[in-house]
């Protein structure tokens, strides 16, 4: 006897070897198992990688927005009776977040908080000769906007430069517009006041409403067209934790009073899928996982009554319950975990070649590749915990088989 093994790892595996076939259909079966929860989890978490990737690089996780105007009830009598009952809601005009500076600074001593940046959103026309487009005018600070949309990322022409005669527009504004990078346009806002600015920069996000509305001015010029000197009209942040943004944005509506919409409010359905994919995914994962049991259960049910002989023999001699019952847990291990490595291995290798094979029309990637390393030493972990637990049946079967019953057969 190999004293360098114990007993039970050397019945085991001379138990596998034995019946070959079986063996090598059951860790295929594992294999293909383990290798469609590799590959569905890794896609997934790429899918939804690129999806957050989309959202969140192109707004703020919460926006610290000012307080609607409400309309008031007219009263006609000295006795303060109201006549109106029913209320029309006033036009909404741009309106300066009160003390914002005060608010920044106080934000700014938060540990959750990466990132604050005062916003000026008004709308306006861009004009060229005879052509006019309406826009969404974003009057920015470039040094910490650009933190939380990384707008540089999508500079096509040009560059994301916001001096106070600048201005950063969408290709397909430049195209409506007939324009091109150094041209002039004239910017009128909403308020009646108008500039001459000079395009620095052309960007495209990928979306054409966007690449048609969104410009991007500096902070002082954004002010002077909506008449808010001095003042703005949002504040963008970031967190450290996306997915605590929610609670994180009713604590600074708490402490501070002002509005406070976080992305998964505003992305209420985007967020839902999200939570739906991830449910998916785990329910994938539990019936595979329980097919991979169910799979090795039966193999070891039929190698307990093809080998109740042998068992019988092993009884005989000396063998103890517990290692009859260990022999029979270690093939449900060794079963679980070379599938695993087999299927892990195809798994990634599979992703890899899908990744590789869905490409954008430019030739770049489609999604961004996610494949950690945890997750294939988790399937590696899970699959020969399933494969111990999966063997416990016939293993309490083998290990209590009276041996001279078996020896009769």
């Amino acid at each position: 006897m190999n004293h360098r093994a114990p007993f039970e790892w050397i019945a085991a595996i001379r138990f596998l070897k034995e019946g070959r076939m079986q063996t090598i259909f059951i860790v295929t079966a594992v294999a293909i198992g383990v290798a469609v929860i590799v590959f569905m989890s890794a896609m997934l978490s790429s899918l939804e990688a690129n999806f957050l990737k989309r959202v969140l690089t192109s707004q703020p996780h919460i926006q610290l927005v000012p307080p609607d105007e409400v309309a008031r009830p007219l009263r006609r009598y000295p006795s303060g009776d109201v006549v109106a009952t029913i209320y029309q809601r006033p036009a909404q005009r741009i309106r300066s977040l009160d003390q914002w500076q005060a608010v920044t600074r106080q934000l700014a001593q938060w540990p959750e908080i990466v990132t604050i940046s005062p916003v000026v959103s008004a709308s306006g026309l861009a004009i060229k000769g005879a052509a006019s487009r309406s826009i969404a005018l974003l009057g920015i600070d470039p040094a910490v906007y650009f933190k939380i949309v990384r707008l540089p990322d999508y500079i096509v022409a040009g560059q994301a430069r916001l001096l106070a005669d600048d201005i950063v527009i969408g290709t397909d504004l430049a195209k409506d517009l007939g324009v091109a990078l150094g041209d002039k346009i004239i910017v009128r806002a909403g308020t009646g006041a108008s500039v001459v600015l000079t395009i620095s920069g052309l960007f495209d996000l990928g979306n054409k409403g966007a690449n048609e509305r969104s410009t991007y001015v500096s902070l002082r010029t954004g002010q002077a067209l909506s008449g808010l000197a001095g003042g703005v009209s949002t504040i963008d942040i970031t967190v450290e934790d996306i997915y605590a943004a929610e609670d994180v944005a009713q604590a600074i509506q708490a402490a501070t009073g002002i509005e406070a919409d976080s992305w998964i409010k505003t992305n209420a359905q985007f967020f839902s899928a999200i939570a739906a994919q991830s449910n998916s995914n785990t329910l994938i994962r539990v019936f595979v996982a329980l097919s991979i049991a169910f799979g090795i259960a039966s193999v070891l049910v039929v190698s307990v009554i093809q080998r109740s002989k042998d068992i019988g023999i092993l009884r005989a001699v000396g063998t103890t319950q517990g290692q009859i019952l260990r022999i029979f847990l270690l093939q449900g291990g060794l079963l679980g975990f070379l599938g695993a490595i087999v299927g892990a291995g195809v798994g990634a290798g599979a992703l890899v070649l899908w990744h590789g094979y869905l490409r954008r029309p430019d030739g770049s990637e489609l999604f961004p590749l996610v494949l950690e390393p945890s997750l294939l030493v988790i399937a590696l972990v899970l699959a020969a915990v399933t494969g111990v637990a999966a063997a416990a049946v016939p293993a309490l079967r083998a290990a209590k088989l009276d041996p001279v019953v078996a020896i009769r057969g």
